[in-house]
């Protein structure tokens, strides 16, 4: 559910979905992972965030700070968008620090 109109009632209505047919998570868009996190608390569905979501065009130091942010509020899945420009410019040090600030500093 990462519509960016998704509201809480449709979140708790795709929990409960999850819960019923056993999905292994429900992905969500930051902002309501707490929500989710908070209405799953007790049962095997995990709940999944995109960081750097959409465009993957943000900096390592936003991904890491919105990865603990994610983490703190009961994400226990992250899915990191990576900056393609700079892949596809050869830019390989940014894409590494982009994947270290997530994967390392992020914890």
């Amino acid at each position: 559910m990462l519509k960016p109109e998704a509201t809480s009632d449709q979140i708790k209505i795709l929990c409960k979905e999850a819960i019923e047919y056993g999905f292994a998570s429900v992905s969500l868009n930051p902002c309501r992972v707490k929500l989710a996190s908070e209405f799953l608390k007790g049962k095997e569905v995990k709940v999944d965030t995109g960081i750097g979501f959409p465009l993957g065009a943000t900096t390592p130091e936003v991904k890491a700070f919105e990865t603990r942010d994610a983490i703190a509020n009961g994400a226990s899945e992250v899915d990191r968008v990576m900056n393609i420009g700079a892949m596809k410019e050869g830019d390989y040090a940014l894409v590494e620090r982009d994947i270290r600030a997530v994967c390392c500093r992020s914890r």
